[in-house]
């Protein structure tokens, strides 16, 4: 089964920008990927985007780098705009009050 292209670009996109600041810090792979606890054809997979590189290894290679406090706004539900507004189409329109006959004693 093949990925949405969509997904495969994003791969890629990703693994170019762990490439870049990479470079920019003066790593070379093999240093990046001893501090990000991976083969160094992990970390290579990772910045050709070769969608079998877990998740795991992703995060650990952002964390050696800096950058995992960005890896929070993935999939951050503030900014889910599709889900709050299909959250909000199945809430109740309005909300009963207290019975006002009924004796709660």
């Amino acid at each position: 089964m093949s990925l949405p292209l969509e997904v495969t670009d994003a791969l890629k996109h990703l693994g170019a920008n762990v490439r870049l600041a990479r470079v920019r810090r003066q790593m070379s792979q093999t240093e990046l990927a001893l501090a990000s606890k991976m083969t160094p054809k992990t970390l290579y997979g990772l910045e050709s985007g070769n969608p079998g590189v877990s998740i795991s290894k992703v995060l650990s290679a952002l964390w050696a780098l800096g950058l995992l406090t960005d890896a929070s706004a993935l999939a951050n539900p503030d900014h889910d705009e599709h889900g709050k507004t299909l959250e909000r189409a199945r809430s109740p329109q309005r909300v009963r009050g207290p019975d006002p006959n009924e004796n709660d004693f």
